[in-house]
């Protein structure tokens, strides 16, 4: 057995032929994907992008997650009837004979109490200085490389990609992975006021894409 955190994007590669794709058409449809946004969520917005500006170099991994980032996705507002948001919750299953498990951050999936086709994972909340998680986005993608090989045994999720991101500092990215492929956005920066508003509306898109899923 092993734990996300022991993953690297090389060591993905070379156990479970992980291939990294530039401009995958499901990641660019994601990011392009029309999402509402009122003038009241571009007010909470706004304000703490200040607050990032002046405290992102301070925050430690927690302040950053309970300060900021709760906010967005307290704002993209997830959890419906059959549908959830968990945190830090133990998830895990095998792949290619090779045990994996640990507790992303976030995930969002079928389920109130138990989760079920684990769709969408935020994982790695890191300050953007002193930061020493040898690989973000290797540690996200194992997570997200379960999910997928569950979900192929799901109807509705078979064909579909697992998406994710993760975020370093002020900087937020997507990430989509589909069969033993996957992409990763360019940096998206928190504190910049246009690439904020693209943030929430990429993570709202995203919640569009999982209730037109399952019919909600």
């Amino acid at each position: 057995m092993s734990t996300f955190k022991q993953w690297t994007r090389d060591k993905l590669r070379e156990k479970f032929d992980l291939k990294r794709a530039i401009d995958h058409p499901d990641l660019l449809s994601w990011l392009a994907t029309e999402a509402p946004i009122d003038a009241e969520e571009m007010s909470i917005l706004e304000r703490w992008r200040k607050k990032m500006l002046l405290y992102v170099d301070y925050w430690n991994e927690e302040e950053v997650k309970i300060k900021f980032i709760g906010t967005i996705l307290t704002l993209t507002d997830y959890d419906t009837e059959n549908l959830s948001a968990f945190a830090d919750r133990e998830f895990g299953g095998v792949v290619d004979e090779v045990e994996l498990t640990g507790k992303p951050d976030f995930i969002v999936a079928r389920g109130k109490q138990e989760m079920k086709s684990p769709f969408f994972f935020l994982h790695e909340y890191k300050k953007e200085l002193d930061n020493d998680s040898p690989d973000p986005a290797g540690q996200l993608l194992a997570a997200m490389l379960v999910a997928y090989t569950q979900n192929l045994e799901v109807e509705k999720l078979k064909e579909k990609p697992v998406y994710g991101a993760y975020v370093v500092g002020r900087a937020w990215y997507f990430v989509m992975l589909k069969a033993r492929e996957y992409c990763i956005s360019l940096a998206y920066d928190a504190t910049h006021k246009d690439q904020l508003i693209e943030i929430l509306r990429i993570l709202k898109a995203n919640r569009q894409m999982i209730r037109e899923i399952w019919g909600e």
